[in-house]
């Protein structure tokens, strides 16, 4: 986010601290997607996501009068939020989080050695593009899972949403050095699960996500009539160009890279609702 948008953040902290009603409503709805897709990247699951976002929103409304204004606003919601997220309880994916090794089974499961992949391109079919934008994103947000909280949450603040080291060690309330040094932990599984295991970050590589999306469906992992986040048709078809730019990136630091590239998501019409109706609370 902009330095100027941050200063207009901060203004506005400063306004909502003092009862400005109309100052809060504009904080929270600009923060509250910010919020929602750092809890989708850690839970992978968007009703989880949605939940702990409520959480962590009244938290931030009820603690404002703690934010002295010595550090970004955002720095500070994303501290909130990373607490909120440490400290609460499991959710229903992270307690069905597999290892790496379990999850490189489940990879293979179902390819037959040698498998070609469909040679038709995503864009040639709507519903197929959008099957395989669910995949895509699906699985490497399962990935994340098989992270320990510490480490997943350094990766996503760290390589996911590029922050600087100072931030995230702000965020995380942990020195910088100790910072980098999950980071890199983080950085190097994902990144050599990846480079081992995901077609999409080497075309060698046995997986594709067209190939899993059978599987998935079968098994209940996707529903085509109820995608969890494949929300834009014009971004999963614009997916293989995008795809093509990362792998003429160094091999390191293509996994960060695929990660940036997954869209923000947009939380339900009835988050939405909850949303209002607390604001209106707020302003009562």
């Amino acid at each position: 986010m902009p330095d100027d948008q941050q200063t207009d953040l901060n203004a506005l902290a400063a306004l909502a601290r003092k009862g400005d009603r109309d100052a809060l409503e504009v904080l929270v709805r600009a923060i509250q997607k910010d919020v929602y897709n750092l809890a989708v990247r850690f839970l992978w699951h968007p009703q989880d996501a949605e939940d702990a976002t409520q959480e962590i929103l009244i938290r931030i409304i009820t603690g404002l009068a703690t934010f002295e204004g010595r550090s970004r606003f955002r720095t500070w919601v994303y501290r909130v939020a990373s607490n909120a997220l440490l400290t609460q309880g499991r959710k229903r994916m992270e307690q069905a989080a597999l290892s790496f090794d379990a999850f490189a089974e489940a990879l293979a499961d179902g390819l037959a050695p040698g498998t070609p992949e469909p040679s038709s391109s995503a864009s040639d079919d709507p519903a197929e593009a959008l099957m395989l934008e669910e995949v895509k994103v699906g699985c490497t947000h399962a990935m994340l899972l098989c992270l320990d909280r510490d480490h997943r949450l350094a990766y996503i603040l760290g390589e996911v949403l590029d922050l600087d080291h100072g931030e995230g060690a702000d965020i995380l309330v942990i020195t910088r050095a100790a910072f980098r040094k999950r980071l890199s932990r983080a950085t190097q599984r994902i990144t050599s699960f990846m480079t081992g295991h995901c077609g999409l970050i080497d075309s060698g590589n046995q997986c594709r996500c067209r190939l899993k999306i059978g599987c998935a469906i079968k098994r209940g992992h996707v529903r085509p009539e109820a995608p969890l986040f494949a929300q834009s048709l014009t971004h999963a078809q614009r997916f293989p160009e995008v795809l093509r730019t990362i792998r003429q990136l160094e091999q390191g630091r293509r996994a960060a890279a695929l990660y940036r590239s997954h869209p923000d998501l947009a939380p339900s019409t009835p988050f939405n609702t909850w949303l209002k109706q607390l604001l209106t609370f707020e302003s009562g």
